[in-house]
């Protein structure tokens, strides 16, 4: 019908564009390192934002030896990070509030992150509305971002076709993904600057977007 605008998804990174999250994951990696006499600087921390946590804990053991297996890295950061969430979980920008417009229009919502599944589905529980149709996380995928597996995924397992999501992500590697799956990818920067380029569409934040907004877009 003339008029009438075709049904669309919403996919949102979590680390970083819906919660602020990073410090408590830089808190927790810099106490590691330091217990077993290494070094972790913020700079280091911002190198891995993004990063699939395979990747990022093997860099972390690189860069500070610390005498534990990736696996163990990534469990033991987590768990510390979660204890942190669980006093607070530092919402981003009009986060919140996007997620809530889109769901009272019925906009089906996946959250796509390189996090662990559990960790995801902590914050999406602390939620007091049902935010989201689908949770897809580190540890659902054999290839994390930049690969585009996991936004493939997330639209797949909604029903739609890629081109007719829209992604949210503030790191390089998380952008890359969203646009090699061929959403509409939308950068929102934060703690790391996102460089422009061609075809690359870049929001200040999240605050004051609307349903009616994005219902626009495609």
């Amino acid at each position: 019908m003339f008029g009438i605008k075709r049904p669309f998804a919403v996919l949102f990174d979590m680390d970083g564009t819906l919660i602020d999250s990073e410090p408590y994951w830089i808190q927790s990696e810099r106490a590691l390192a330091s217990e077993h006499n290494g070094v972790w600087t913020d700079q280091d921390g911002l190198d891995v934002v993004g990063m699939s946590l395979d990747k990022s804990s093997q860099l972390f053991k690189d860069r500070t030896n610390v005498p534990l297996e990736p696996e163990e890295i990534v469990t033991r950061l987590t768990n510390e990070v979660q204890e942190r969430l669980a006093k607070s979980i530092p919402w981003r920008p009009g986060a919140k509030e996007l997620l809530f417009d889109l769901r009272k229009h019925g906009v089906p919502t996946a959250l796509v992150t390189m996090s662990l599944h559990r960790m995801a589905k902590q914050v999406v529980d602390a939620i007091d509305f049902d935010a989201f149709d689908l949770i897809i996380a580190g540890d659902d995928v054999r290839h994390g971002k930049p690969h585009p597996e996991a936004y493939l995924k997330a639209a797949e397992q909604l029903g739609f076709e890629p081109n007719r999501c829209i992604a949210f992500e503030d790191s390089i590697s998380g952008l890359s993904s969203a646009e090699a799956a061929g959403t509409y990818a939308i950068g929102i920067p934060h703690v790391i600057e996102l460089p422009a380029k061609p075809g690359r569409i870049l929001w200040e934040t999240l605050e004051g977007v609307t349903y009616k907004k994005l219902r626009k877009l495609l």
